[in-house]
This record gives C-alpha cells, structure tokens and sequence, in this order.
C-alpha cells in the first residue's frame, strides 16, 4: 500500500498540503467543480509541485506516515522552508 503527502501550488500563489492514496485522483479532484478540498476550489487551477510517497504493506502505517508527514508540513514549515523542499534544496 501507498500513501502521498503531496504539495500543490494554486493559481494565487499559494500553497496547500495534502496527502491520499490515490496521487493522480486526487490532483485532479483539487481541479475539479465538485471535488476537491475547500481551499483550492477558489484557487483553480492547482499544479502538483511535490510529493512523497509512503510504502508499507500495512495500509493503516501508510496512511499514518503521509498523515503525519502532512501535519509537519502544514504546522512546522515556513513558506520558504516548503519552497526549499519544492525546490529539491537539501538544506531546510
């Protein structure tokens, strides 16, 4: 099993975290009319920038390590610190 924590860059600028099981799936959600979360509906279109991907065979582990990675993302990093990571800069 497979889990994302994914960033996206929105049309405005900004930024939004996320993570799923389903990369593709969900990127295209952020775009859709109907789907997508709250945040990027008023921010379309939204472009996958990052992403990290978590392999475990338990799918509850998996879940819990994008979920986890997710929440540092959102909470612990400044803007710049997730360009750096964007941008592949090893030193944050």
């Amino acid at each position: 099993m497979t889990a994302y924590t994914y960033i996206l860059r929105c049309s405005d600028g900004t930024l939004y975290t996320g993570w799923t099981t389903d990369l593709k799936r969900r990127v295209k959600e952020h775009n859709s009319e109907e789907l997508g979360a709250k945040y990027t509906r008023a921010r379309r279109p939204c472009k996958l920038v990052y992403y990290e991907s978590f392999e475990e065979e338990d799918e509850k582990k998996a879940k819990q390590s994008a979920m986890k990675r997710e929440w540092y993302i959102k909470n612990k990093m400044t803007k710049l610190q997730k360009e750096k990571l964007i941008s592949g800069e090893k030193k944050i």
